[in-house]
């Protein structure tokens, strides 16, 4: 029975991967070559007169692909977004939702903060390219961003205990 249920969940698990063993794309390929390489993309953003295809490797994973399209459907960049660098480019008090959405992508976690009343998105990603991580944007009710912190990703920290 294991292995039945194994059998017909590795095609399921394998599929939502399948882009990414394929060589990137390349400046001025059509959306729909990209499409038919990499797959079907995670999430489709407007941004501005531009496309983007998000590409995020899952509730676990610490890479995003962002492949941005010009108005001519020719590919402009293609480039993983979860990095200090991008994170680096949000600006708190002025950014709002949709610029870090065209920005960094979805977030793995989204949470609540009652008392100082702000959404809180979470993302995983390796900080300096080194350390297991996440960053959390939070935003007010108008969807600006009020504050950003990156600290360890809990799911990925080994579990200590008092003996231990």
């Amino acid at each position: 029975m294991k292995k039945l249920i194994l059998s017909s969940l590795i095609p399921v698990l394998l599929g939502g991967c399948a882009g990414f063993g394929a060589p990137p794309p390349v400046a001025g390929e059509r959306i729909d070559a990209v499409r038919a390489r990499l797959g079907q993309p995670t999430s489709t953003i407007p941004d501005g007169g531009d496309t983007l295809l998000e590409y995020a490797t899952g509730p676990f994973g610490q890479r995003t692909y962002m492949a941005r399209f010009g108005s001519d459907g020719a590919l402009r960049s293609y480039e993983q977004v979860l990095t200090d660098a991008k994170f680096g480019t949000i600006k708190v008090g002025a950014d709002r939702i949709e610029k870090v959405v065209s920005t960094v992508g979805h977030p793995t976690e989204k949470s609540y903060l009652p008392l100082r009343e702000l959404h809180v998105w979470s993302y995983r990603y390796k900080q300096s390219d080194v350390w297991d991580a996440m960053m959390h944007v939070h935003f007010d009710k108008n969807g600006i961003v009020r504050d950003m912190m990156a600290g360890p990703d809990p799911d990925r920290e080994e579990k200590r205990s008092f003996f231990r």
